[in-house]
């Protein structure tokens, strides 16, 4: 018996450190701890702010287009989002090792985009950063016209075409960021891997980029490796 308490007292100081390890990124009531940057916002008195809590939910609404961005900077962690696009199907991304803000066509920050856009989820998008995958040529195109400016192949396909659950279902995307290293997941299946990034830090930033999303979850894991 004394055994058997030990034992319970241990799995519940375990369980209670892996817990408290993991955070929301978002209190289902209000944008603290983010940051908007919206460039319509600038100049255009009626520009909505496209970020908004729904039922306890982050919410963005697509338009006009632009970025919620911590206001923390993270190293070393795993993302774990769940998303669903609310109507009509689109475009979206998480932003990772995010800097410098409209540092790409205006309005982009310098990062490494993980793509959320409809049957493209877990594409890389290079922002002025870049990143190194296997098969680069096959998945990125020329190298001549690789970059990460304007006009450059700042794309990175995914290795699958059939990850993403049907449109009004729920989608889990996990992202581990290590070092230069970054890992997707999209419902369970692990779409992309890259490494040798010009970037080990920096700040998360959600999209507003035509369509509607809505997330339930938006959680961050310190990790010290990688999930094989």
């Amino acid at each position: 018996m004394k055994n058997l308490t030990l034992l319970f007292l241990v799995l519940t100081i375990a369980t209670s450190c892996t817990s408290q390890s993991s955070k929301s990124l978002f209190n289902g009531t209000n944008l603290d701890g983010w940051h908007v940057d919206v460039p319509e916002m600038d100049s255009i008195p009626t520009a909505i702010n496209p970020f908004i809590m729904r039922d306890g939910m982050l919410v963005s609404l697509g338009t006009p287009q632009g970025h919620l961005i911590t206001d923390a900077i993270y190293q070393d962690f795993r993302l774990e989002v769940e998303y669903r696009f609310a109507g009509k199907p689109g475009n979206c991304g998480v932003l990772v090792y995010a800097s410098t803000p409209r540092s790409l066509y205006k309005m982009f920050p310098k990062s490494i985009e993980v793509q959320m856009m409809h049957q493209n989820a877990g594409d890389f998008w290079c922002i002025v950063q870049d990143i190194t995958t296997d098969n680069m040529l096959e998945r990125r195109g020329p190298k001549e016209e690789w970059g990460i400016t304007e006009g450059k192949k700042r794309r990175i396909k995914n290795l699958t075409d059939d990850s993403e659950n049907p449109l009004g279902e729920w989608n889990k995307m996990t992202i581990e960021c290590l070092k230069n290293e970054v890992k997707v997941w999209v419902n369970g299946d692990m779409v992309n891997h890259g490494y040798d990034a010009t970037a080990s830090s920096g700040q998360i930033a959600i999209q507003a980029e035509g369509s509607e999303v809505e997330f339930r979850r938006v959680d961050l894991t310190p990790i010290t490796t990688l999930t094989p």
